[in-house]
């Protein structure tokens, strides 16, 4: 997979830079004309015109003049849709000379005069932000906070042609600005605040969550970034059934833990009485001091059993599917966390050494003299990595502007961290511009710079800034020669950041964020919950990830004979022998669950809230796999759920429903 990745980033990055092959055109193919004019000019005509299209015009001596619809008759017969079913058909081998003849035709147009087409500035998601942020300050941070949704386009983020920039975004990019850059520094002069996190209602609470300390059950682990050593309170609402009760009131001796990275802080005992009306079901802590920095918080109920369950009424996996039959019972309901809301700092103390602070901080002045060289020094080093590219003297001088602005306020620290704030708001960290040179005429290729090749390459694979190595290879003009661009896409592939190519690209690409858009019906599916469908999306992940890292082919996503689960999903498989959470690698012993099509998560995103759906299903692999949408149906069709379920006393499968509903 690696030597595919290294061809097509070459085809793509260095479309503008090549050398072409000069190939002459083949002589024009009557036969290939005839063989069109026969079988597709019959409904692909200026009368008809089925979906917008007439091949009248069409003469395989001219197609290179029309690529756009060439590249479409490519895809639709490829994919065989083409002449539609029940149509006259030519030979097969006919049509797979017709469409090797398309392409070849193409292809050395394309060689003869590339063009690799206008790219338009792209400003980075959300996704790129956090990622990019980290890379720069070492410190994670939850954009979704200060940033609205991105505009998918066929399921991409990254998409520039959608990447709208609106008032709410630039006002979103200032306050993320302001708010990253005191949790990097650290604030003295941090006012009281709070952050809420909920728990999904259809995440189980029966289970340890992962992160949490074991022993316990349910609940919440997050990491938090504090912006200052201080006092911080932390309150956990539990859930309320119907009537305003405490859901799971039956049971007595439960206790709430909260644990700062893995130690216990807090225990608290929850009161099987207490109502909404009663003072609220709503539990505080003690105030607890904490550190500047990022520390791993988690609110969670102390296991007090564990094991198989043997009894009438079983507990199922969306614990919170019916509250009311729960609480009535009284035999499986156990309390739920519903939201964890972190307050504070009250009385700060101080500043403690954190990663973001040894990151930015790399020189101290030790005297007034000392803090002007030790400024710049690391106002040029972050802008270097900030920008992608060499800090020109106008954006020196503009980052050293804040600073001076920041330093006579508040010092040093606050100089930088005021320059940090403006490094994070500026156009040149937010949109990777590609400026054209001067000697190159408007519509003509030209070469990419090294800087330019360099962002390409990282967040392709990284979805983020490139590395000093990668930075430096660009200041040299080395990292466009064939050898070491090669090697560099061999380190960045080991790297762990190449994850990204998984979790960014070719999740979207598969659209496996339906997934989470996508709730069973808790009826028929009692046992699915977030937990099951969080387990799902990183088992396809993974899959995907071990094809690049072990340099498989890339049909071994439709054919591969192994997985990745954790016991929750193995659980689901029937596949024994799993346990943990922690993801492994087994072999199916199952033929229909091999590859991506056999994968939890394209069955769930492909499917309806109760039952399987052929038609989405279909959908999905005509447009995610074979990039060939089906035209929309026809008008007046009835749904699936319109068609008769039985016939006389037999109850039809999905399959015969779907083929009585297609005549």
């Amino acid at each position: 997979m690696t030597k595919i990745a290294v061809a097509a980033l070459s085809t793509v990055i260095f479309a503008s830079q090549s050398t072409p092959a000069w190939t002459a055109l083949p002589p024009a193919d009557v036969e290939q004309t005839r063989l069109v004019k026969q079988y597709c000019v019959v409904c692909h005509n200026d009368r008809t015109k089925p979906g917008g299209l007439t091949l009248t015009w069409f003469d395989a001596a001219n197609i290179t003049e029309h690529a756009p619809v060439a590249e479409k008759m490519i895809r639709k017969l490829r994919a065989g849709m083409m002449p539609p079913p029940g149509a006259k058909r030519p030979e097969p081998a006919a049509l797979a000379s017709l469409v090797e003849t398309l392409e070849r035709r193409i292809d050395e147009k394309a060689a003869i005069n590339p063009n690799p087409g206008w790219r338009p500035s792209q400003r980075l998601s959300r996704v790129e932000y956090a990622r990019a942020v980290k890379d720069l300050l070492a410190i994670d941070v939850d954009v979704d906070a200060f940033l609205p949704p991105d505009t998918l386009s066929n399921g991409f983020d990254n998409i520039a042609d959608t990447q709208m920039i609106s008032p709410t975004l630039l006002q979103g990019y200032l306050r993320a600005a302001s708010q990253i850059s005191r949790m990097a520094v650290g604030d003295l002069d941090a006012a009281p605040s709070s952050k809420t996190w909920k728990v999904p209602r259809t995440a189980s609470q029966m289970r340890h969550v992962e992160g949490a300390p074991m022993g316990t059950r349910g609940g919440l682990s997050v990491v938090h970034v504090f912006v200052a050593d201080g006092e911080y309170v932390f309150k956990t609402m539990l859930h309320m059934d119907p009537t305003g009760d405490l859901y799971g009131a039956p049971q007595r001796g439960e206790q709430l833990e909260i644990s700062i990275d893995g130690a216990r802080a807090a225990l608290m005992s929850v009161d099987p009485l207490m109502t909404e009306e009663g003072g609220g079901v709503t539990m505080t802590s003690p105030s607890i001091h904490l550190t500047t920095g990022p520390h791993r918080i988690s609110a969670a109920f102390v296991a007090r059993f564990d094991g198989p369950i043997d009894d009438l009424i079983r507990p199922v996996e969306q614990t919170l599917a019916d509250t009311n039959i729960g609480s009535a019972f009284g035999v499986t309901a156990l309390p739920h966390i519903r939201e964890f809301t972190v307050s504070g700092p009250m009385r700060v103390t101080g500043i403690s050494e954190t990663p973001s602070r040894r990151a930015i901080f790399t020189c101290r002045p030790v005297t007034p003299a000392d803090e002007l060289p030790c400024a710049r020094a690391i106002i040029e080093r972050l802008g270097l990595k900030a920008y992608r590219g060499p800090l020109a003297a106008e954006d020196l001088k503009e980052l050293m502007s804040f600073y001076d602005s920041g330093r006579g306020s508040g010092g040093f620290e606050n100089g930088i961290r005021l320059a940090v704030q403006a490094l994070l708001a500026s156009p040149r960290f937010l949109l990777r511009v590609e400026s054209t040179p001067a000697n190159a005429g408007a519509g003509n290729a030209h070469r990419l710079t090294d800087a330019q090749l360099a962002s390409r390459l990282s967040f392709f694979l990284w979805a983020s800034t490139p590395d000093d190595e990668l930075l430096k290879l660009a200041r040299t003009g080395a990292l466009a020669s064939p050898g070491v661009y090669d090697k560099q896409v061999r380190r960045m592939l080991a790297d762990p950041r190449s994850s990204a190519l998984a979790s960014r690209f070719a999740s979207q690409w598969l659209r496996l964020q339906d997934v989470d858009k996508m709730r069973p019906d808790s009826y028929f599916f009692p046992q699915w919950d977030t937990t099951l469908s969080d387990a799902m999306v990183r088992e396809t992940e993974l899959l995907v990830e071990s094809v690049v890292r072990e340099d498989r082919s890339i049909l071994d996503l439709l054919t591969a004979d192994y997985t990745f689960v954790n016991e929750r999903l193995a659980k689901h498989y029937k596949i024994p022998d799993v346990i943990g959470s922690e993801f492994r690698r087994v072999q199916l012993p199952n033929e229909q669950r091999r590859g991506i099509l056999g994968h939890g998560s394209i069955l769930t995103l492909t499917s309806i809230a109760d039952r399987t759906s052929p038609v989405l299903r279909g959908k999905w692999i005509m447009e995610v796999l074979l990039g060939s949408p089906p035209p929309p149906p026809p008008p007046n069709v009835p749904a699936l759920e319109e068609t008769a379920a039985t016939i006389g006393t037999k109850m039809l499968s999905v399959r015969e429903r779907m083929e009585q509903h297609r005549k």
